[in-house]
């Protein structure tokens, strides 16, 4: 049948979705993503547009993290994937659950600009890939790429061809195809939970470590440490999780302080929950060199991915938690909690709470003074973001944080540039907290094209930008005294007056007088976004050595 007699795969493909609960999608409408962004727009699913394909991808990626939601991004063929492939890449990286709506060039028609070979492309970037190919087929297809991704938690590209997009569908055809069942284990086996009670009860210095996986076990978690006496920490994209707890040495790795790294190379057994053990986290292995280390996941690939363990159990951290809480035997364990461990974890358990020689000048001011001033003038119910460069060691450890669903961290491709598109996905998925996002001049001026989003959108997005005129990260790692770095350095830019030109609200900052703005702002009705241009004085962050150290091995 002909689409004029009825439904045609594409309006088909978004009823299906809106049947799966898409709520949201981002993306840059052209000619071959017209039609299904408009049908899904039509059924209620909330659009937002983008100014560029990778803006849209990141506002997806971090919409998903915080919501826990499957989330779409709508792009054209072919260039529209390409300008899109960063953004899925981060997405991929950092297990996130998109679904990628794009049209696709017919096989029929090689020669058009737009053909490229989209599933390679994709597949390159360890994004899953699935295509609609027809009306008879269509229905369980877009079904099965949507639950692809929210049970792989990865994302997934699905072709829609176009000519296959305006197939007839015959009336009748169900839209509810069988629910797929979750693949991931929720309990580990019996005698594997035993052989962890067992080495909980010997270990005398034991350490937990969160990640991501572990955000709806905070509570089991919380409970298991102290009966065993255990230290909590977390991976750096799960810092939030037992914030208010006195027990906790914040985040473990590059971002953790001396102390919580003096306190983990010392620990026996290390207990890593729902983390990927990356070498940041670790610090390529070198805090985990006298312990026992135990990971605990509900995907078997995580094991062992990135640094060996010694012993694992498959499944649901929540479930693990629950049921080793419930076995374990009566009493209580001294282990790390001993009254000096909890006197230095208040003087030295967090970056904020430790002094530093302020290192302004009259022109700059230093970025720790910067970061702790706005901290205390900006609300604390909050989500704090974060851009890749030398600066991102000061918004990632300054910025105090409230709870597990205040941070996120949108490294996993080390990419400059997507911190702007970060703050949009943030605002929208969190209307109830303020967002506060830390860049860098190069990744701001990457990105800047989405800050008219975050405008048009009137999202209440703080900006801060740590403007030392340079990819500082290359500068200070090249800089011998003798090299050039002039193709790292810049001319000073007015970034406030471009941010003005967007029209979002915007304040230069040298010292910290200038500051007060910030606060008239945070006080506010907060309809448009404000950019914080920061003069900062030039420091190098002491992740760098740690950053640049891999490199020099490759």
């Amino acid at each position: 049948m002909s689409a004029a007699d009825g439904r045609t795969v594409v309006s088909l493909v978004a009823e299906v979705l809106a049947g799966e609960g898409l709520r949201r999608m981002f993306g840059v409408v052209g000619s071959g993503n017209y039609q299904v962004t408009a049908d899904l727009t039509a059924l209620g699913v909330e659009y937002v547009a983008a100014r560029h394909e990778t803006g849209a991808a990141v506002m997806a990626d971090v919409y998903a993290r915080s919501t826990g939601e499957v989330t779409a991004v709508s792009l054209h063929p072919g260039c529209g994937l390409s300008n899109a492939i960063t953004g899925i890449a981060e997405a991929a990286k950092s297990r996130t659950p998109i679904l990628v709506l794009v049209g696709e060039t017919p096989a029929t028609q090689p020669g058009s600009n737009f053909a490229v070979d989209q599933t390679a492309m994709a597949q390159s970037v360890g994004a899953l890939v699935a295509r609609v190919h027809g009306a008879g087929t269509a229905a369980a297809e877009t079904a099965a790429a949507f639950r692809l991704a929210r049970e792989e938690r990865r994302p997934v590209v699905l072709n829609l061809p176009l000519d296959v997009q305006q197939e007839g569908v015959a009336p009748g055809v169900s839209v509810s195809p069988a629910p797929a069942a979750r693949r991931w284990p929720s309990a580990a086996p019996r005698e594997a939970l035993d052989q962890l009670l067992l080495m909980l009860s010997d270990a005398e210095r034991p350490v937990f470590l969160a990640g991501r996986g572990a955000r709806e076990a905070a509570g089991p978690l919380r409970q298991l440490a102290a009966r065993t006496g255990a230290l909590l920490l977390t991976s750096a994209v799960a810092r939030g999780l037992f914030e208010d707890d006195p027990w906790s040495a914040d985040t473990m790795g590059g971002f953790g302080t001396p102390y919580s790294q003096e306190l983990v190379r010392s620990a026996d057994l290390v207990v890593v929950w729902g983390a990927s053990l990356n070498r940041w986290t670790t610090m390529d292995g070198t805090l985990l060199s006298g312990a026992t280390v135990v990971q605990v996941d509900d995907d078997g690939s995580a094991i062992d991915r990135h640094q060996a363990v010694d012993f694992a159990l498959i499944g649901d951290v929540t479930h693990v938690s629950s049921d080793l809480l419930e076995h374990i035997a009566p009493g209580v364990r001294v282990g790390y909690r001993t009254d000096s461990v909890a006197a230095r974890l208040a003087d030295e358990g967090r970056w904020s709470a430790m002094p530093f020689i302020d290192r302004s000048t009259e022109l700059t001011i230093d970025p720790r003074l910067l970061t702790v001033e706005l901290d205390r003038m900006l609300p604390t119910s909050r989500v704090v973001a974060t851009d890749v460069g030398n600066f991102a060691v000061w918004p990632a450890l300054y910025f105090t944080v409230p709870d597990r669903d205040a941070y996120c961290l949108p490294l996993g491709f080390q990419c400059v540039g997507l911190g702007v598109a970060a703050g949009v996905g943030l605002a929208l998925a969190r209307p109830d907290r303020s967002v506060i996002v830390g860049v860098g001049d190069g990744g701001f001026l990457m990105g800047i094209a989405d800050l008219e989003t975050a405008v048009r959108e009137r999202l209440p997005v703080v900006y801060v930008v740590y403007d030392d005129e340079a990819y500082g990260a290359e500068m200070h790692h090249f800089d011998d005294g003798q090299a050039d770095v002039s193709s790292v350095t810049f001319p000073p830019v007015d970034i406030a007056g471009i941010a003005r030109g967007y029209g979002a609200e915007a304040v230069t900052v040298r010292q910290r007088d200038d500051l007060d703005s910030v606060a008239t702002w945070a006080s506010g009705s907060r309809e448009r976004p404000l950019v914080v241009h920061a003069k900062v004085t030039r420091m190098p962050a002491w992740m760098l050595d740690h950053a640049f150290a891999a490199e020099s091995k490759v």
